[in-house]
């Protein structure tokens, strides 16, 4: 989701004038760590299968009219947030991702903590923080939250249980769930990996049958330049449920699934062509899934090729940031100096008939907006 949208659908919400199954308002930010910690667990364990927002600057008393958050004395940044939560014993030590996203409506400011939707559901802590107790699952049911002193009922813990383990997914998110845990699959004799729980799981990576055989500048710092791509095909059974590109870096000594490309226009009257461009991955997206699905720990060559590959590749948390990121680019790109990256430069053959100019300018602005990318972090 764009920053347009979010704002958009958050204004939605508050004009419903009601909480629903994974939104809920505050007038302020908490005073209670307990209350907060309770909160976001609930939230997490939404049944929806929705990011959960906690919306805060919005007075329900008051005909939900909009409270500046701006000097509120308890309020919190992401970082507040990430740092509270990793301080709680989480079972699994597997903790809820959650972010703060403030929103700027009829010239007030107002935060929204946004809770990942993920499948490492339920939550729940394994020691006690105040009120909120070890082993207890709370959970969101409509419009209301589970007591403190409570767990959720069964039929919600079960959902929430079938999430974690796939059992209510689409045949794709369960092979995305399954992909997650590369030494569960084996290689078959037919040159196809299978999921040894569920092995009419298959995955495949054979030579592009198209033919192509052109280059990327992101192949151009491997030790082996040459272009190697292939397609990675998912499967339930007979049934091709995905197919997107792989590329063999360094003469085969990584693999990877292909990044995706996106651009920018710069200036007003480039707005039919991108002034930058650039590969990246996000960090819930089938891609990046792959690429970690291939991560292998044995060779201190394959850890190389991909660390050069990653020099080239942004990866964003989520697709939000990548958005709101692109914003900083184009409101800040003329304070850097693309030409302080020259030094970062790699050895680049004369292939005929290639812009290999071309190549270079890719692989400079690469750098210049990874430097941006911490920047826009920091």
């Amino acid at each position: 989701m764009d920053v347009l949208s979010f704002e958009t659908e958050v204004r939605q919400l508050i004009g419903l004038q009601q909480e629903g199954e994974y939104w809920d308002f505050k007038k302020e930010w908490h005073q209670n760590k307990a209350d907060l910690l309770h909160d976001i667990i609930c939230m997490a364990n939404n049944v929806s299968n929705q990011d959960g927002l906690i919306i805060i600057g919005v007075d329900e008393e008051n005909d939900y009219s909009i409270c500046d958050v701006i000097n509120d004395p308890n309020r919190r940044k992401t970082q507040d947030i990430v740092s509270f939560l990793r301080e709680k014993k989480f079972a699994g030590g597997i903790r809820p991702t959650a972010y703060v996203q403030p929103v700027t409506l009829w010239k007030k400011t107002i935060d929204i903590i946004v809770i990942r939707n993920d499948r490492n559901t339920p939550y729940y802590l394994t020691e006690q923080y105040q009120g909120v107790f070890a082993n207890n699952i709370y959970a969101r049911i409509m419009d209301t939250n589970t007591p403190k002193n409570a767990s959720a009922d069964i039929n919600i813990i079960e959902k929430l249980w079938k999430k974690r383990f796939g059992i209510d997914a689409t045949a794709l998110d369960r092979a995305l769930l399954f992909l997650q845990k590369p030494y569960d699959w084996v290689d078959s004799n037919d040159g196809k990996k299978f999921y040894k729980y569920a092995p009419e799981f298959t995955l495949e990576d054979i030579q592009a049958e198209d033919g192509r055989d052109g280059y990327e500048f992101y192949l151009f710092n491997q030790c082996d330049s040459r272009p190697r791509w292939y397609d990675i095909n998912i499967y339930h059974h007979q049934t091709l449920l995905y197919s997107l590109g792989g590329v063999a870096l360094d003469g085969g000594r990584c693999f990877t699934s292909t990044p995706r490309t996106d651009g920018l226009s710069l200036y007003k009257d480039s707005y039919h062509h991108w002034d930058v461009s650039y590969k990246y991955f996000i960090k819930d997206s089938i891609e990046y899934t792959i690429h970690q699905f291939y991560i292998t720990d044995n060779m201190d060559e394959e850890l190389t090729a991909r660390q050069r590959f990653l020099e080239c590749v942004l990866i964003f948390e989520t697709e939000f940031e990548r958005t709101k990121f692109n914003a900083f680019v184009i409101g800040n790109y003329e304070r850097y100096n693309i030409d302080a990256f020259s030094d970062r430069l790699p050895h680049f053959p004369d292939l005929e008939g290639y812009n290999m100019d071309a190549f270079k300018k890719d692989y400079l602005q690469s750098q210049l907006l990874q430097q941006m990318l911490k920047d826009f972090r920091s």
